[in-house]
């Protein structure tokens, strides 16, 4: 079970990284170890005005907002889109979707952005949950790395070998990988997959203990800057679908069930504002994450994207991305949608 504790062990882990790695791998590690103290710890603003809305004591509403890397609270702050709000919101950031999706589990959460595949994978693995909005993003954002010198050229030259992926099994990575090999004509038997959480990914790849690793943005653009030679990105691959989601037990909660709508229309301020700011952006990625400037610049610009409802032709994507999930026995089990949506909390 999630549990703050669970944050504070990070920091023995933490110290012995940055003993052994690279200055970039450092920031890295250091910012994801300490994001989730930033998050849990530090309390949102509450408004002056704690006025009521729709009937509810927005005033009395507390909000746990998940994250991953930081990602989504830089761009809310970088936009100032909380500012004024009549509840309450604390942060906790995670290092991929396996460990965010657990906390909205278990309730130590009220939402929880990811990709498409791992809240599908959530949703499978009984995680009871609903996607709220949609983000296109770009497949550049996530691939299949190996080192400048490895003797493997392409994916073709994958056979046989060792493919880690992050975070977990159903992750994006994961889907990404078994597209890449079906375009070469290889099967998903022809490489060992191994799943390891990305910032431990991370260090092992850049003392190259890691041959080829199957990994998402910050992590794959970091590996990038180190050296890392791509074979093939998710463009053509992944659906680019992100989404927000949210506990079904929060959406049940009248005054977190407007909070949370609330959210939704202040981050599609952000979003926006993000698109035609993304300076500012990159500012306060650079300063929750603890990556340099120039880095965190190449990773906002291609995760800044437009958010909006979820509409039927995202539930159709995200229906071809599960079926094909359940074919390719990522998912173990088929799933419905259209099931594991709520139309109805937020519309433009």
């Amino acid at each position: 079970m999630y549990t703050a504790k669970h944050e504070i062990d990070l920091f023995p882990t933490l110290h012995l990284h940055m003993m052994r790695f690279n200055h970039i791998n450092k920031v890295l590690i250091l910012s994801v170890a300490f994001l989730p103290l930033l998050g849990l710890y530090g309390c949102g603003q509450l408004a002056s005005s704690q006025k009521a809305t729709n009937n509810v004591d927005l005033s009395q509403v507390t909000v746990v907002l998940g994250d991953q890397v930081g990602g989504t609270r830089a761009l809310v702050e970088a936009a100032n889109a909380l500012e004024g709000v009549p509840y309450k919101y604390k942060w906790a950031s995670f290092q991929g979707a396996a460990p965010l999706f657990e906390a909205l589990r278990v309730g130590a959460v009220d939402t929880a952005p990811a990709g498409d595949l791992p809240v599908l994978a959530a949703a499978v693995g009984k995680t009871p949950l609903k996607i709220l909005a949609t983000r296109v993003g770009k497949g550049e954002g996530l691939g299949i790395i190996v080192h400048a010198d490895s003797p493997i050229k392409g994916v073709a030259d994958l056979k046989g070998k060792t493919v880690v992926v992050s975070s977990a099994r159903g992750s994006v990575s994961q889907y990404q990988l078994y597209g890449a090999l079906e375009e070469v004509g290889l099967k998903r038997s022809d490489v060992t997959v191994k799943f390891v959480l990305p910032t431990d990914a991370s260090a092992a790849f850049s003392s190259k203990s890691i041959e080829v690793w199957a990994t998402f943005d910050p992590y794959f653009y970091v590996a990038q800057q180190n050296g890392g030679r791509v074979l093939r990105d998710g463009q053509g691959i992944n659906s680019g679908l992100s989404l927000i989601t949210a506990s079904d037990k929060a959406l049940a909660d009248p005054g977190k069930r407007a909070a949370i709508a609330d959210f939704l229309k202040r981050l599609n301020k952000a979003s926006d504002w993000a698109i035609v700011n993304p300076d500012g952006y990159a500012q306060v990625y650079a300063k929750l994450s603890r990556l340099p400037l120039n880095t965190s610049k190449s990773i906002t610009q291609r995760s800044a994207r437009e958010l909006r409802p979820v509409s039927d032709n995202d539930i159709r994507a995200l229906q071809t991305v599960a079926d094909r999930s359940y074919k390719d026995q990522i998912l173990p089990t088929q799933i419905e949608v259209r099931s594991i949506t709520d139309q109805s909390i937020w519309t433009k």
